[in-house]
Formats: C-alpha cells, sequence, structure tokens
C-alpha cells in the first residue's frame, strides 16, 4: 500500500547499449513503460542527430497512411480495431513496409486520378444530354404552327418579302440553378435586350467530379443576332461559369448526337462502376490493417527518438543512455534489456549501472485501470513533488463530497452510458444514492421505507382534537410532548412526514448546510493533517512547527469549534425543545464581533462568551504565527549560512555563498606575495564549488 500513498522511489541508471541491440532494447523498455529518459544531446539540434533519417522515414510513412485513413473514412469504410499491440518491426522491416505503403498511396491517387477524369466527362455527357433533349423541347415550341399564327406578323406578305431574312444564331450550356436570375439580368442590361433567353431546370443534382457534392443546375439556350453579340454572350457565360456545349441546329442532327451520347454515358457508368468496385477493394483491404499499421509505425518513430537522445562514444559501436527509473522495477528492466539484446542476436550483453545525483526524480505514481482516473484528476491540479504524499489515495473523498451537492437518489441514472471514466463516475453515483436515502430525497420526492415515526391520532385522543378543528385550522402543529405522537428517531435518514410540513424547506435547507459545513471543514482538516506526514518525511521541524500547528489550531478554533456546536445543538435539544434552540449562525457572527447583548439569542451553555473570547484571540495569534516568524527565522538562516559558512585552505577563507558567483577569496597580509599559491587554492575553490557537485 505504500505506492498507494507515496510516490515512488526512482534512481538515476546509466544503460551502456550496444549499437545493433539499442534498437530492440528500447523497443523493450518501451512496452515496459518502466523508464524516462535524459537526452544527453541537449545542445544538438534535431536535425543534426543520428537517426533524423529514421525519423523522417517514420513521419512520411504516417503521413502517407494518415492518407489512406482519410480515403477510407470518405467512403466510410469501417476501420477494424481488435485492440491487438503488434510487436515492432525491425530495422530491416521498414524497407518493405514503405514499398507497401508507397504502392497503396499511389494505387489510391491513380484512381483517384482516374476516377475524377471519368466524373468529369460523366458530368459533360450528362449535361449534353439534358442540352439536347431541352433544346428539342425549346424547338418544338417554337415549331408549334398555333404558336407562329399567334406570333405572326402584322405586315403584309408582300411587305414581307421586300426585307432580308432574318438569320439567329443561339448558343446552349448549363450552368448553376442559383446564378439563373443574376445571369438573366446581367445578360439584359450588357446586350440591351437584344437576346432571347429559354431555360429548363435539371430535375435530378448532378455530382461535381472535384468536391463529390450534389449540385442543382438548369440547361439554358440564348439567342441572338450577330457575332458581336454573340462574344459578349459567351464572355458573360465565361464570367458565371456556364458550361457551354455544341447543339446541331437540324433536329436530325440533335437525335443522332443524343443517341451517340447516351451509349457513351452508358460505357462510362460500367466503367465508373468497376473503377469503385477497384478502389472499395483496395480500401477494404487497408482498413482491415491500418491501426496496426499506425501503431508500428509510431512505435519505429517512437524508438528512434529515443535513440537521438542518446550519446555515441568514439567507437560508434555504443550507445550511452540515462534513465530514471523505480527502484522497485530495476529486476523487470533488467529482463527487458536481456530479451532486447536476445531479439537482436547480440552476444554482448547491454549494461545497466545506477548512479549518484543530487536532482531530484521525476514524480511517478503506479495506477491499474481503477486508480487511473483519480490520478489524472490530482495531476490535472498538479503533480506532485518527488516522494511527496500522493492524494490519490483520498481523491474518492472528493466524490463523496460530490454526491453531498448531488443528492438525489437518481443521480447516478444520468451517467448510466458514459465510459470514459466509468470507475470515478460509478463511485459518484454510489455516493450519490447514499446521501440520497440520507436526505430521503429521490426525483424531489420521499421514501416511506421504514413508516413514519409521528403519529397525528394521539392528538384527537389526548390532545382534544376534533373534525372541526381541522376544518377551522389551515396549519396545525403537532406536539411532541403528547404521547403517542412522536416514536423516536427515524432509523435512517429524513422522515418522510417532513414532505408535507409547512417548514420542510427551512428544516431541509438547515439539515443540509449543517452536513456539508461538517463534512467540509473535516475534510479541510483532514488535508492540512496530510502536510505532517510530508513535513516529517522530509525532516523539515521549521514547516511544522510554523506551519502545521498554528494552521490546525487557526481551523480547530474557528471552525472545529463551530462543528462542536452543531453535534452540541443536535444532542442538547430534543423535539420538545427545539423551539428554545438558539441560531448558530447569529452565534458564530457575534463570536467575531465579540457581541453577547442579545437577549433574543440565549447562550448554548454556561461560560460560552469566556471559551469564544479565547478561541478568537487564539485564531489571531496563529496568523503571524504562521506568516512572520517563518520567513524571519530563514532570513537568519540565509545571513548565518552567508556569512559564517566557510571553507579554510591553507590559512585562506573562502566565503560560501548561496552560488558560485557569490563566492569571495579574502587573502591574509601574510600570503598576498604568493600570488601563484593563491591561484592554485582558487582552482581548488571552483572544483568543489557547489554548482560541480553531483554531476556525472
Amino acid at each position: 500500500m505504500g505506492e498507494l500513498f507515496r510516490s515512488e522511489e526512482m534512481t538515476l541508471a546509466q544503460l551502456f547499449l550496444q549499437s545493433e541491440a539499442a534498437y530492440c532494447c528500447v523497443s523493450e523498455l518501451g512496452e515496459l513503460g518502466k523508464v524516462q529518459f535524459r537526452d544527453l544531446n541537449p545542445d544538438v539540434n534535431v536535425f543534426q542527430r543520428k537517426f533524423v533519417n529514421e525519423v523522417r522515414r517514420c513521419e512520411e510513412m504516417d503521413r502517407k497512411l494518415r492518407f489512406v485513413e482519410k480515403e477510407i473514412r470518405k467512403a466510410n469504410i469501417p476501420i477494424m480495431d481488435t485492440g491487438e499491440n503488434p510487436e515492432v518491426p525491425f530495422p530491416r522491416d521498414m524497407i518493405d513496409l514503405e514499398a507497401n505503403f508507397e504502392k497503396i498511396e499511389n494505387e489510391l491517387k491513380e484512381i483517384n486520378t482516374n476516377q475524377e477524369a471519368l466524373k468529369r466527362n460523366f458530368l459533360e455527357l450528362t449535361e449534353l444530354k439534358f442540352i439536347l433533349r431541352k433544346t428539342q423541347q425549346f424547338f418544338d415550341e417554337m415549331a408549334d404552327p398555333d404558336l407562329l399564327e399567334e406570333s405572326s406578323s402584322l405586315l403584309e406578305p408582300n411587305e414581307m418579302g421586300r426585307g432580308t431574312p432574318l438569320r439567329l444564331g443561339f448558343v446552349a450550356g448549363v450552368i448553376n440553378r442559383e446564378r439563373i436570375p443574376t445571369f438573366e439580368r446581367m445578360l439584359w442590361r450588357v446586350c440591351r435586350g437584344n437576346v432571347f433567353l429559354r431555360q429548363a431546370e435539371i430535375e435530378n443534382p448532378l455530382e461535381d467530379p472535384v468536391t463529390g457534392d450534389y449540385v442543382h443546375k438548369s440547361v439554358f439556350i440564348i439567342f441572338f443576332q450577330g457575332d458581336q453579340l454573340k462574344n459578349r454572350v459567351k464572355k458573360i457565360c465565361e464570367g458565371f461559369r456556364a458550361s457551354l456545349y455544341p447543339c446541331p441546329e437540324t433536329p436530325q442532327e440533335r437525335k443522332e448526337m443524343a443517341s451517340g451520347v447516351n451509349t457513351r454515358i452508358d460505357d462510362l457508368q460500367m466503367v465508373l462502376n468497376q473503377t469503385e468496385d477497384h478502389r472499395q477493394r483496395v480500401l477494404q483491404a487497408a482498413a482491415k490493417n491500418i491501426r496496426v499499421w499506425f501503431i508500428k509505425v509510431r512505435k519505429m518513430k517512437a524508438i528512434y527518438h529515443t535513440l537521438n537522445l542518446c550519446n555515441i562514444d568514439v567507437t560508434q559501436k555504443c550507445l550511452i543512455a540515462e534513465v530514471w527509473c523505480p527502484v522497485t522495477d530495476l529486476d523487470s528492466i533488467q529482463f527487458a534489456l536481456r530479451r532486447g539484446t536476445e531479439h537482436s542476436g547480440s552476444t554482448v550483453p547491454s549494461i545497466l549501472n545506477r548512479m549518484q545525483t543530487n536532482q531530484t526524480p521525476p514524480t511517478y505514481n503506479k495506477t491499474n485501470k481503477f486508480t487511473c482516473g483519480f490520478q489524472n484528476i490530482v495531476d490535472a491540479y498538479g503533480i506532485g513533488t518527488y516522494r511527496e504524499i500522493n492524494p490519490e489515495a483520498t481523491c474518492y473523498e472528493s466524490k463523496f463530497l460530490f454526491s453531498v451537492v448531488f443528492w438525489s437518489l437518481t443521480s447516478a441514472s444520468m451517467f448510466s452510458t458514459v465510459f470514459s471514466g466509468r470507475y470515478i463516475i460509478l463511485l459518484m453515483g454510489i455516493f450519490s444514492i447514499y446521501t440520497g436515502l440520507i436526505y430521503n430525497d429521490c426525483f424531489s420526492k420521499s421514501l416511506n421505507i421504514f413508516g413514519s415515526s409521528w403519529s397525528v391520532r394521539p392528538m384527537f385522543d389526548g390532545y382534544n382534537w376534533t373534525e372541526e378543528t381541522l376544518r377551522g385550522n389551515p396549519v396545525l402543529q403537532l406536539n411532541p410532548a403528547v404521547l403517542g405522537v412522536f416514536g423516536g428517531p427515524y432509523p435512517f435518514g429524513i422522515d418522510p412526514i417532513w414532505n408535507i410540513a409547512t417548514n420542510k424547506l427551512t428544516f431541509l435547507n438547515s439539515f443540509k448546510m449543517k452536513m456539508s459545513v461538517i463534512l467540509g471543514i473535516i475534510h479541510m482538516m483532514f488535508g492540512v493533517s496530510l502536510s505532517l506526514f510530508n513535513h516529517i518525511y522530509f525532516k523539515r521541524p521549521l514547516n511544522i512547527y510554523f506551519g502545521f500547528i498554528p494552521e490546525i489550531i487557526f481551523m480547530t478554533s474557528l471552525f472545529g469549534y463551530l462543528v462542536i456546536l452543531i453535534f452540541y445543538k443536535w444532542t442538547a435539544y430534543d423535539a420538545q425543545t427545539s423551539e428554545k434552540a438558539p441560531s448558530l449562525l447569529i452565534h458564530f457572527i457575534n463570536m467575531f464581533l465579540f457581541s453577547y447583548g442579545d437577549s433574543g439569542n440565549s447562550m448554548l451553555y454556561s461560560g460560552q462568551k469566556g471559551i469564544q473570547c479565547f478561541l478568537v484571540v487564539v485564531a489571531l495569534l496563529c496568523v503571524p504565527w504562521m506568516l512572520l516568524i517563518k520567513p524571519l527565522v530563514l532570513r537568519h538562516q540565509y545571513l548565518r549560512r552567508k556569512h559564517l559558512g566557510t571553507l579554510n585552505f591553507g590559512g585562506i577563507r573562502v566565503g560560501n555563498g548561496p552560488t558560485e558567483e557569490d563566492a569571495e577569496i579574502i587573502q591574509h597580509d601574510q600570503l598576498s606575495t604568493h600570488s601563484e599559491d593563491a591561484e592554485e587554492v582558487r582552482s581548488v575553490v571552483r572544483a568543489s564549488s557547489p554548482s560541480t557537485l553531483g554531476q556525472p
């Protein structure tokens, strides 16, 4: 249980790994997850380290896998995740992985390019098909004899024959439906009303080959006279991104072209279906293994990134690494190194050497699937100091405090579908049910489990209540002094009869407030008490005498006394005398104001005034005790070390300041001429300065 209450004891170790075995050894250590590597090349740029090319290759493979994953998700193909943890590939397998990913990426890109070109061609043919169909309808309407008769000229036939024949040109195309109104206005203004526009909507939306979105479009045909208007119309169509298509003038040519277009569409649709089937097969095959591929590539990248933290000896045959690791896991680390050496086929074993250091080790707390969520909550507020008491062991209490706030018996049901942090939510639900039973609250209704301890019948038998009493009084109060009215405390929680009382909210709010105050103060006192174990473990008596003791006295004098008053009031006043009970809130306020002249709020016990005045004075004295004495003591200790802490070397006094820059050498008069000896002593002092201690 020690590992639960305090972080693991850590040690700094040095690893000597053979070059051919380093990859497998780091892989085994990564699978173990019990070491933290130190960067031994802090001054070397990340792009100049030994394994930077391997890291880049892994990043390139990861990029290709992300591209494949994007295509799989775009095709709505489920990705299989079996939860498998594959082994790390050997370095020689990287070439095969790269070739495989390169093949899949190129194949998908080629398929996408061909498919996009086929879809673009299919879109053009489809638009041309609708143009031929709609324009034929336009020309059929113009050829209608009834329409010609209604629109015939008012001029005489002989007068019409005198002029030259009128020949109109036309262009046909497709445009997005939402651009039609603006397109029509632009044509009217630029061409000054000298063009005739007919348009018809395409019923089915057409797929955009680039984005894959479906777009609603319309077919249009524009009639005009002259080349100048023709150029204007084409420029406007180009500006509105309309697609223009050649349309024959005779019905026979349009019919033949439509037949050829339909044949090409059928052939193209068959090719598109085959291309999509091939693409689906490639993506489905990749979806089965892409999770495993991701894990393999990212493990390899992590290994090479870790190897970049190591030093390489001058012979280029050994890698030197420094790691922080738990003392209790040294055997498992040694076993992992042996296993990695065996997998690599190396005959030279890896060496682990414990090192002595003055550096503060990192904090490491062992967790499992139950405690992991609670430890994450603690780490979110701040990671504790090395070997400090771990609050995770007492973090479960916060879930109980949650239940005190959200106290409904049914609060647990709203988290039933949440899986992440399931154990945290489980405890919150259990504690919520517990406090809901104490408050007897289920969806704001009370549960009559044991039967009420209050009875109204004795009020009729022994207190002269009648039917007229009930009809004549809207509110009646039961008298607990009457025998049989009050049968004793409810077995567990709040009596359900309070659900129909007029002072229900007043009583329940007072009870819940007192419960919250009691539990909250106990929680704070417990948290402050934990600091005592840290001070004892780290041997800090100053923090005990001028930190913990005044803190606990301050909290006990004020808030601990309040908890005692709450319990005293509960025990001193029963159902018969509760109407005479004074207000604790008024008493607590008057305690700080030293006001005791309120006759409407009687004292709880004899000698209350003197005790409360004494407690307030003690609490006030604890403030300078905590905030003033400790800084003065620390300053005195600092000055004492600065002026009295000296090292003597052959008659020379060396001031032992807090830093190397503050060290001052004072030479005696008799040694003022011995400059060479003094220089030698200075070198000795620099070699023994605090900044060089503890370095390997």
